[in-house]
């Protein structure tokens, strides 16, 4: 009998997820829109309708699967995920045996730079992180009321070439400036082939209640990350500016991006979930 997975936002990751583990598992995905029903089936899944913030849709989840991949966002507002709430309840009813839940970096806060790893304390600076602080907490209870494997995957800036808004060939040609070296902070990458990878690595072998950072080896300030895909893709190199002039020409949610730096140790993804990365820095993934 073929492993059952069920994926919980099968966007652009899930259906890599999907590709990779064509004709070997089985794999059913939800979604509340009606309209990627045949894209899924396409790419190989089992579609099933049901919405996170209306948890009367999602009854039929219980037991449908052993193992689940939660890569759904949380809700826009607030600052807990009412979502990750909502699916838990359904799930509690027949518990998986393990479930992974994809995080965000952003749970760190600002480290000034720092070279940090998984054990570093989580200072939120934004309702978005505080939501997947929120969701990260949930799953830990749920896991050890439940006997559930629960992995969180805290997951910095995807990219990849064939990913909507993936590649930032997009922000090069809109001419978007970056801050200058004196004001820069550092980011955090990976390939959205190698996220897959590791989220069905972590299925198979993520510890119990663990947080895994899932980036490259690159250490990148934002402006040299830039600057690589422009040289990389023929385009002219952003303009330079400092944070008092982006705090005038940028948005509040742009200027956020800029609020927070820090660099991110992999050890455990390559020596926990022992993913080989592909794509071990932007240079070769983009």
């Amino acid at each position: 009998m073929k492993t059952r997975l069920l994926i919980i936002g099968c966007g652009d990751v899930g259906l890599r997820v999907v590709k990779l583990l064509a004709g070997r598992w089985r794999v059913l995905a939800l979604t509340s829109n009606p309209g990627r029903v045949a894209a899924l089936r396409a790419a190989g899944a089992v579609p099933l309708l049901g919405n996170l913030d209306e948890p009367a849709t999602l009854a039929r989840l219980a037991g449908l699967a052993d193992l689940v991949l939660h890569l759904a966002p949380p809700p826009r507002d607030g600052e807990r995920d009412a979502r990750t709430r909502h699916l838990l309840a359904a799930l509690a009813r027949r518990p998986p045996t393990a479930l992974v839940y994809a995080s965000t970096t952003g749970v760190y806060g600002d480290c000034a730079g720092a070279f940090i790893d998984e054990t570093r304390a989580l200072r939120p600076a934004t309702d978005r992180a505080r939501r997947r602080v929120d969701a990260e907490a949930c799953l830990r209870v749920f896991g050890r009321r439940h006997g559930t494997r629960v992995s969180l995957l805290r997951i910095p800036g995807i990219y990849a070439r064939d990913r909507e808004g993936g590649h930032p060939r997009e922000r090069l040609a809109r001419g978007t400036p970056v801050l200058r070296r004196e004001d820069d902070v550092f980011t955090n990458h990976i390939h959205a082939d190698d996220l897959a990878r590791a989220c069905v690595l972590a299925l198979l072998r993520g510890r119990p209640r663990r947080a895994v950072n899932v980036c490259d080896d690159s250490e990148l300030l934002v402006g040299d990350y830039f600057d690589l895909a422009a040289d990389l893709a023929g385009l002219p190199r952003p303009e330079r500016i400092s944070r008092a002039e982006a705090a005038e020409r940028m948005s509040p949610m742009q200027l956020s991006f800029w609020s927070e730096s820090r660099r991110l140790s992999n050890q455990r993804l390559k020596r926990e979930l022992r993913l080989r990365l592909r794509y071990p820095t932007p240079r070769e993934g983009l």
